[in-house]
């Protein structure tokens, strides 16, 4: 069963810093960036990297910061394209983080009257990150602490300046920071790791975050604790009944009925889940956890051809959403079960897949 509402998150495809509000435009902030950031949305990760040498070999970029921003757009490139050594080459490049080459008031008359650092949080983030895709765990870990020593630093910094709105960036960040170390603990099966760092987390919070609590309650599931689990996805029930009409509602109550949905699945209530996971659907089509859970459960109710068509609806409705290799992998292993002639009908999915997927895509995962 794909947990993804609970343990997934997100790479980030914006590399700007939104705690500045000095720049009127992303290309005010750096050449041509809204190019740059309208290509990493659509996944068109091998057209940033020719875009950023087409910078570079025209010395497009003539400020500092313009190539930290540069470089971190074409390690991120690198990365989702998995040539993994090139991005380290491209990451070892560069000074330590906190060095004076990287601060705004080392350059006067570029900068004047700007302070403090002009390192992108996500080329920081793409640091941590590059050893897991490496195979170099431990340092992984290392790098993700230092990073949320760093973040907490700065929390605390904006905390005791009184300035809200810097101060509510980095406490995202950190909430960020932590769930990509859960991710990676649980990955592990380190559950006690998980539950400190997010009950901490949540000790530390002035609001009530939906999205934490729920995964509080799945690390929960996964040592046992059914109580506990319980206790905390009625917690994100109980606030659902305290919202208005909101924007935030339809993504509140799809969580809840995920939530349900997972303690029905733990007593193998297919059927339940099902019903829990339409409704999501129904409210928003394209959730797509609740598509891929949906159609597993039909699998496990042995309704392979309802399962099939749950997830090629959604492939056909919403491709940009529906198109990870979660899904394919499902889709395929049920085309596998269902039919004879199965390696024909992966071979037009895979067919499919090349014409439309982003570059990052990995088209192995229909096992053609």
């Amino acid at each position: 069963m794909d947990d993804t509402d609970q343990t997934q998150t997100e790479t980030p495809t914006r590399i700007t810093d939104p705690l500045t509000n000095a720049f009127g435009s992303l290309n005010d902030l750096a050449p041509e960036l809204a190019s740059l950031q309208d290509l990493a949305t659509r996944g068109s990760w091998r057209s940033i990297l020719d875009k950023v040498s087409r910078a570079r070999s025209l010395s497009l970029l003539t400020l500092p910061h313009h190539h930290l921003t540069y470089l971190s757009y074409n390690a991120l490139a690198l990365m989702k394209l998995r040539r993994f050594n090139d991005a380290a080459l491209e990451l070892d490049s560069l000074e330590d983080f906190n060095s004076s080459g990287y601060q705004y008031e080392s350059y006067p008359h570029a900068y004047p009257n700007r302070t403090g650092s002009m390192v992108p949080f996500s080329l920081r983030w793409l640091h941590a990150v590059l050893p897991f895709k490496m195979s170099n765990r431990q340092e992984g870990l290392d790098r993700f602490y230092l990073l949320l020593d760093f973040v907490r630093e700065k929390l605390r910094q904006k905390v005791d300046e009184k300035l809200d709105l810097s101060a509510s960036a980095w406490r995202k960040r950190e909430v960020f920071v932590v769930n990509c170390l859960i991710g990676y603990h649980l990955s592990g099966k380190e559950f006690g790791v998980c539950l400190n760092l997010i009950r901490d987390l949540l000790k530390n919070s002035d609001d009530f975050d939906p999205v934490l609590v729920s995964r509080l309650g799945y690390i929960q599931m996964q040592i046992g604790d059914l109580e506990g689990a319980t206790t905390s996805f009625n917690r994100v029930e109980e606030l659902l009944t305290s919202k208005k009409s909101d924007e935030t509602v339809v993504e509140l109550r799809n969580l809840v009925n995920r939530n349900k949905a997972l303690v029905y699945l733990i007593g193998k209530d297919y059927v339940s889940a099902v019903r829990e996971y339409e409704e999501c659907i129904e409210r928003d089509g394209s959730d797509i956890v609740a598509v891929n859970n949906k159609a597993l459960c039909l699998m496990y109710l042995r309704d392979l051809s309802d399962g099939i068509k749950v997830l090629e609806n959604a492939l056909e409705r919403v491709p940009t959403v529906a198109l990870n290799e979660t899904v394919v992998v499902n889709l395929c292993s049920m085309y596998e079960l269902a039919y004879v002639n199965h390696s024909d009908i992966k071979r037009t999915l895979s067919n499919w897949i090349a014409r439309v997927a982003p570059d990052d895509f990995d088209s192995s995962c229909t096992r053609i």
